[in-house]
């Protein structure tokens, strides 16, 4: 091969793999609703997780939102902005920014702004497969038939190798609710960093919460992840998470795994019980 043809060949190598480099898939969660408007509705990151469906919604306190009920899947609301009430036949919740609902298979729930307010949330709908329909059975009842809510304060702390001392890691919801899904939190000031770690046993997003401002990295990509947005962490890529000096990181993780085998990997995450 010539010197020329040799060159040649090498730019076509080089812009192929520029051309299908890995990238991390984000979406700013924006809305724009009108003055005559009291709710909208927009799905993020469309068909980026196979059964696995992320809506960013906004109710204004114009409006009393049904919480409807598909058994075919398990919908978690993740609030993020605004205070308002969850109401059901026999109880009533406080929606504050960063708390989170499960509502289940309970009918009759509603959800309402408080006055001068407006909600904003993501609603995360995962379809059952009909090896997690079978796995429900062995669920605890409290946990597969009622309503779940909770501030992620209140929720249980855990550790990792692979974060610092200072940061605080919650699980806001564990594996023991839907199979083959859990979720939790991340937060620490900087300089810190959540390390270069691989996990292709399952897919996993990304929720920015309040001032979070940091830099996501997987293989050799890396994107800017603000506050209010939602990212998708490529599948099996070595990934980690930077926050500079006197910035936040604050962010949901939502792993779904695989397959059941694949929970194993929450066993990482240490507790005061372990």
């Amino acid at each position: 091969m010539n010197i020329k043809s040799t060159f040649l060949f090498l730019a076509f190598l080089i812009s192929n793999v520029t051309l299908f480099a890995q990238e991390i898939p984000i979406e700013l969660l924006t809305m724009d609703l009108q003055s005559n408007e009291h709710e909208y509705s927009k799905t993020v990151l469309k068909n980026e997780i196979n059964g696995v469906q992320a809506d960013y919604e906004v109710v204004t306190d114009e409006l009393t939102k049904n919480i409807s009920i598909d058994k075919a899947y398990r919908t978690i609301y993740l609030f993020i902005k605004g205070h308002g009430k969850i109401t059901s036949k026999t109880k009533t919740y406080d929606i504050v920014p960063e708390s989170i609902l499960l509502p289940n298979t309970v009918e009759g729930i509603t959800m309402r702004a408080n006055k001068n307010d407006t909600l904003q949330y993501v609603k995360i709908s995962v379809l059952l497969s009909e090896q997690d329909i079978q796995d429900l059975k062995s669920f605890p009842k409290e946990n597969i038939e009622t309503i779940y809510f909770k501030k992620f304060i209140d929720c249980k702390p855990y550790t990792e190798a692979i974060k610092s001392p200072q940061t605080t890691s919650r699980t806001i919801l564990s594996n023991k609710y839907i199979p083959r899904v859990a979720m939790g939190t991340v937060e620490t000031i900087g300089p810190d960093e959540v390390g270069a770690h691989k996990h292709p046993m399952l897919e996993q997003l990304f929720l920015g919460l309040t001032n979070n401002q940091t830099i996501v990295f997987a293989d050799d990509a890396k994107v800017d992840f603000p506050e209010y947005s939602l990212l998708h962490i490529p599948l099996g890529s070595n990934h980690s998470v930077a926050v500079k000096d006197n910035n936040k990181m604050y962010y949901v993780w939502m792993d779904f795994f695989l397959d059941k085998k694949g929970e194993e990997w929450l066993k990482t995450h240490k507790t005061d019980e372990d």
